[in-house]
């Protein structure tokens, strides 16, 4: 009975002891997972002087001392003094009674659902507390806060004809571009919606690119507007976003504010939040104004949003190319079709509905604007226009007096020509 005893025991351990391996090495690779993640959010979410809770979105925004934002973690950022307003603005110099938004008297509209709860005081910026459930739905944490560095709308030219996008990539776009001279800047109103998501891991975007260097591996690029992506935000919000890489969206640069790059001064907008109020189809239209800018004292490119909301800067020394100026501008939507079911994919572009359909219906921007090397604002020249597949998503350009010159885009993604 003994021995019989011994020999189950040690068929038990020579069979258990793998399988007793293989689970303490998951529990291992989940707590170091675990560990790694709650020292991610430490470094982004930092110690605020006030939250604001219970948004209608239910975003929480921390209002976190202008010094400590995540810019300051990065050694080059070490000594850096804050640059509390530009030196020029393409509108005209800034006097001492210009200030962009802080002597503005009355109420300010609500631009921002977190607006309904609160404000942050001044000397602090509003931060879009990051969840860990956030982090657990990107691939990686490195990968976290980051676009796919194959996203970045590349029109065809003489010299190097277009490539398959449609295949290459999974990422579709509409625009307008301008190409062929230095520019310093852009501006754009552009309609707000909120695009149908097919796939939580596809998004659909509306926005300006401010572009310079090749489209290889030395890229700069920084883009604003709004996106609805499920898979950054966790739900379906049309939400304020900054973009910027310095490599082509390789190692260098994020969404917002969770990488060290850009450096906010406002307290009045948080970038990743919700804007609130949204067009409706052949109903009320709504839209948000923005303009990059490069100072052209101290380089750095600033970002305003609407008039009265100068936001903060992307310091010169992040870029190479964009040190000088910008040789491209784009403007224009963008959509992920992962094909998940062997079919072109339902997400949206702009309204879900093509230019032809007109206002109301369609997506516009409009006043589309370049900044030039005498930091004036005016129209661009030779605008062109690019879609891989305008069946899905198409661009249409205007002009008129009082939108200047304009484009409506976008599209239902899937339907009968689009498949």
């Amino acid at each position: 009975m003994k021995v019989e005893l011994l020999i189950f025991c040690f068929i038990f351990l020579f069979t258990a002891a793998p399988l007793i391996g293989t689970a303490t090495a998951r529990l291992s690779a989940a707590a170091r997972r675990n560990l790694e993640v709650k020292r991610h959010l430490s470094r982004l979410n930092k110690p605020s002087l006030k939250s604001i809770k219970q948004s209608p979105d239910g975003d929480v925004i921390d209002c976190v001392h202008m010094s400590h934002q995540a810019a300051f973690d990065h050694p080059h950022f070490k000594n850096h003094t804050i640059q509390m307003r530009p030196s020029y603005h393409p509108e005209g110099l800034f006097g001492q009674n210009e200030k962009v938004s802080k002597n503005e008297i009355g109420p300010k509209p609500i631009t921002q659902m977190w607006h309904v709860n609160g404000r942050c005081p001044e000397g602090t910026i509003p931060v879009r507390r990051t969840r860990k459930s956030d982090i657990f739905r990107a691939s990686s944490i490195n990968k976290y806060g980051k676009k796919n560095k194959k996203s970045l709308p590349r029109p065809p030219t003489s010299a190097a004809p277009e490539p398959d996008l449609i295949n290459q990539n999974g990422h579709q776009h509409a625009i307008a571009y301008v190409e062929g001279d230095q520019y310093y800047g852009a501006k754009a109103t552009i309609n707000v919606w909120d695009p149908k998501i097919q796939q939580p891991n596809e998004f659909s975007l509306s926005q300006l690119w401010i572009l310079g260097g090749s489209f290889a591996s030395d890229l700069n690029s920084i883009e604003a507007g709004w996106q609805v992506s499920p898979d950054l935000y966790g739900d379906n919000n049309t939400r304020l976003f900054t973009y910027w890489t310095s490599d082509a969206y390789q190692a260098t640069g994020c969404y917002n504010l969770l990488c060290s790059g850009f450096i906010q001064i406002s307290n009045e907008i948080a970038m990743g939040a919700s804007i609130f109020p949204i067009s409706s189809y052949h109903s009320s239209q709504y839209d948000i104004s923005i303009l990059i800018w490069k100072d052209p004292k101290e380089g750095n490119w600033w970002m305003q949003f609407g008039n009265d909301y100068v936001l903060g800067y992307w310091p010169a020394f992040l870029f190479s190319y964009l040190s000088d100026s910008a040789s491209m501008i784009e403007w224009g939507g963008e959509v992920v079709n992962s094909e998940s079911d062997g079919e072109h994919t339902t997400t949206q572009m702009g309204s879900g509905h093509f230019p032809d359909e007109g206002f109301g219906k369609a997506s516009y921007i409009r006043n589309i604007q370049v900044v030039d090397e005498s930091n004036n604002l005016r129209a661009p020249k030779d605008i062109d226009v690019f879609t891989e597949q305008s069946s899905c998503y198409d661009v249409r350009l205007g002009k008129n007096g009082e939108w200047g010159n304009f484009f409506y885009y976008g599209g239902p993604g899937r339907n009968p020509n689009c498949q």
